[in-house]
C-alpha cells in the first residue's frame, strides 16, 4: 500500500488541536489528554483523528475514553453540583478528558510528498492531535471522481460528512462478507454495494434472492409500507430477473421475469448430501443414492421414483443396497415434488441462458417468491452455482491457454444468503460455496455471503474473506467469528460492539485501506438519481460480440 499526496500539516488559524500525546505505543495505541476546553462528550468510540508527528501524520481511530484527574484528593472531596466555579477552575488541570487512539496509517513525508503506508511506528510526546479533514478521508479512502480507480461511496463517518469508499477492483478479487444481526439492514448494505458494483462494472453478479428483496422492489424498513427500488428497476438494461416462482412473481406486479426449472437429472448426490439435515436423509441413504446414480447415471432420480416396491426389493438385492434405507430415500424424495420449479424433464436450458446473459455483462437475480424455504433455496443455489462453476473452470482454463482477451471470463460474484447453512464447518469442504471460497479469484467466480450468524461459518472460509461489512452484532462467537484471521482486532470488537442497530456497519479488510465504522449511504431518491445511468437499454456492441461467441461454443450442458 502506497499512494503520494502533498504534504499537508495545519496551517495557522486552522481548528484547535483536541489534546496532546502523553503515552503510548505501538502494540497498544496513544493516550491522548484533550484540552480543557475540549468536551470528553464529543469524543466518540469510531471517530476518526490526525496525530501530527515531527514528520510523520498518523491517521488513527479513537477507541475508547476515559476521565483522569490530577490527585486521587479530588475524587475524596468532589466539588458540589451547584459549585459552577469550582468545576471551571478543576476543569483541564485537576480534571480532565483522556482517549485512546490506534494509529491505522501513517503519512511519511518525502520530500514535497507525502506517502500513504503501514504503521510502523509512533509519534514524540505532546504530539498534536486533531479532528480528520475531508482532505484526509479523500487521500485515505480515494473518491468517486477519481477516473483512475472505481471507487464506490458506501458512507460516511459517524461525525463527518465526508464520503468513504470501497476500492471495487479491490472487492471483487475476493471472496467477501455482509454480517449483522437480524434487522440490522444487512440487505440493504448487499444492494448497496450490488448497485455500486454494477453501475462501476466491476464484475457481473449471480444473486439468489431468498426473500425477493433485490430484484424489483423491496419493503423499506420501518412502520409506514413503503418500498425501495430493486436492482431490476435501477439498472434495467442490465439486469435480467429469473423466477422459481411465476405466480408470486407476477402478483408482485413483476411482468418480464423469465421462468426457470430445474429438473431431476441436474440433481446430484452431492446436491442432497447439502440437504441431509432438511430432508433427514441417513448416511445409509446417501451411500444407495450413489449406488443408484452408478447403476441409473443422471436419470437416477427418475428411475428411483418409478419404481415399485417390488421392484425396488429386486434392484436391492441385485446391487446390494439396503432396501430399507432405499425405501427411505425414495419416501423422502417425493418432497421434491412439492418444490414447483422441480420438474422430471427442464423444458430449456436454462442455466445455458444465464450463462450467456453473464457473459454479456447482464446480472441474474434468481429469485424465490413462495419457494423461498430452506429446503429450497439450499437446493436451488447448490445446483446452478455448481454448474455455472463447472463452465466457469472451463472458459478460464481455455482463457490460460490461448491468452485472447475474448476467450476471458468476467469476473463473476455469487450472492447467498444464510450463508453459514452453505459453509458450516461439516459441509464447507464438501459444497461447491466452501470450494469457491478457497480459490479466491483462480477462476474468476467469488461469493458475497449474507449471514446473521458468522459463527455458523468455517473458520477457514472466514479466514478468505477479503472484505468484511459488518453491522450490529450481540453474540461474542459472532463478533470472534467476524475477526477471524485479524490481527490487533481487540479494539475493533469494543468498536462493534459499540454501534447503534440502525445505519451503521465497520468495514474492514482488502477493499479498504484501514477499519471504518460509517454510517451507511441512504438508499432513497438521492441514491437513484445518483446511481442512473444514461440509455441503461443500450449494451455495447463488443458485449454483444462476446456473448455471440461464447453462445456458439459447447458449454457443457
Amino acid at each position: 500500500m502506497s499512494a503520494s499526496f502533498p504534504v499537508q500539516f495545519p496551517q495557522a488559524g486552522a481548528a484547535k488541536p483536541l489534546g496532546i500525546v502523553v503515552e503510548g505505543s505501538l502494540s497498544e495505541g496513544l493516550e491522548v489528554r484533550l484540552n480543557p476546553e475540549v468536551s470528553v462528550e464529543e469524543m466518540r468510540v469510531g471517530k476518526f483523528c490526525v496525530v501530527y508527528g515531527r514528520r510523520t501524520r498518523f491517521f488513527s481511530m479513537l477507541t475508547d475514553v476515559t476521565l483522569g484527574t490530577a490527585s486521587p484528593k479530588i475524587l475524596t472531596n468532589p466539588p458540589a453540583p451547584e459549585d459552577d466555579f469550582l468545576f471551571e477552575v478543576l476543569a483541564g488541570t485537576g480534571t480532565f478528558g483522556v482517549v485512546q487512539l490506534t494509529p491505522m496509517l501513517m503519512f511519511e513525508t518525502v520530500g514535497d510528498r507525502s506517502e500513504l503506508r503501514p504503521v510502523k511506528t509512533i509519534p514524540s510526546h505532546f504530539s498534536q492531535v486533531h479532528e480528520a479533514t475531508s482532505y484526509d478521508f479523500q487521500m485515505v479512502f480515494g473518491s468517486e471522481e477519481n477516473p483512475d480507480k472505481k471507487n464506490f461511496q458506501i458512507g460516511q463517518p459517524l461525525d463527518m460528512d465526508v464520503p468513504v469508499c470501497l476500492d471495487l477492483e479491490r472487492f471483487v478479487e475476493r471472496s467477501n462478507g455482509i454480517f449483522g444481526k437480524s434487522g440490522t439492514g444487512k440487505s440493504f448494505l448487499t444492494r448497496l454495494i450490488l448497485s455500486g458494483v454494477i453501475k462501476k462494472e466491476a464484475a457481473v453478479n449471480l444473486i439468489f434472492d431468498m426473500h425477493s428483496e433485490y430484484g424489483w422492489e423491496a419493503a423499506r424498513e420501518g412502520k409506514d409500507c413503503t418500498t425501495v427500488k430493486g436492482l431490476r428497476q435501477l439498472f434495467p438494461g442490465r439486469v435480467q430477473l429469473y423466477t422459481l416462482d411465476p405466480e408470486s412473481t407476477r402478483r408482485r406486479g413483476v411482468r418480464d421475469a423469465r421462468e426457470l426449472y430445474i429438473s431431476y437429472d441436474q440433481i446430484e448426490v452431492e446436491d442432497l448430501s447439502l440437504i441431509r439435515g432438511e430432508l433427514n436423509l441417513s448416511e445409509a441413504s446417501i451411500e444407495n443414492a450413489n449406488i443408484l446414480r452408478h447403476e441409473f447415471q443422471r436419470g437416477w432420480i427418475g428411475a428411483l421414483l418409478s419404481m415399485s416396491g417390488g421392484e425396488l426389493q429386486e434392484f436391492c438385492e441385485q446391487k446390494g443396497a439396503h432396501f430399507g434405507s432405499t425405501v427411505a430415500l425414495q419416501r423422502k424424495l417425493l418432497r421434491l415434488q412439492d418444490l414447483r420449479y422441480i420438474k422430471p424433464v427442464s423444458p430449456s436450458n436454462y442455466i445455458g441462458e444465464i450463462l450467456e446473459s453473464l457473459a454479456a455483462g447482464k446480472n441474474v437475480v434468481v429469485e424465490f417468491g413462495s419457494q423461498g424455504s430452506l429446503l429450497s433455496y439450499m437446493l436451488a443455489a447448490n445446483i446452478l452455482t455448481r454448474r455455472i462453476h463447472a463452465d466457469y473452470v472451463k472458459q478460464a482454463e481455455r482463457y490460460l491457454q490461448t491468452k485472447s482477451p475474448v476467450d476471458k471470463p468476467r469476473q463473476l460474484i455469487i450472492t447467498i444468503e444464510e450463508a453459514h447453512k452453505f459453509l458450516d464447518p461439516k459441509t464447507a469442504r464438501q459444497t461447491i460455496f466452501g470450494t469457491i471460497a478457497r480459490e479466491m479469484r483462480k477462476y474468476f467466480v467469488t461469493l458475497l455471503v449474507v449471514d446473521q450468524r458468522p459463527s455458523g461459518i468455517d473458520n477457514e472460509v472466514m479466514s478468505q474473506l477479503g472484505t468484511r461489512i459488518t453491522a450490529l452484532l450481540n453474540d461474542d462467537k459472532d463478533i470472534d467469528a467476524v475477526f477471524t484471521g485479524v490481527s490487533g482486532s481487540q479494539t475493533l470488537r469494543t468498536v462493534l460492539a459499540q454501534l447503534d442497530p440502525k445505519q451503521q456497519a465497520l468495514v474492514l479488510g482488502y477493499a479498504v485501506p484501514m477499519p471504518v465504522v460509517i454510517r451507511t449511504r441512504a438508499y432513497d431518491e438521492e441514491f437513484y438519481r445518483q446511481i442512473a445511468i444514461q440509455d441503461p437499454a443500450e449494451m455495447p456492441d463488443e458485449d454483444l460480440f462476446r456473448a455471440a461467441e461464447l453462445a456458439n461454443r459447447d458449454l457443457g450442458f
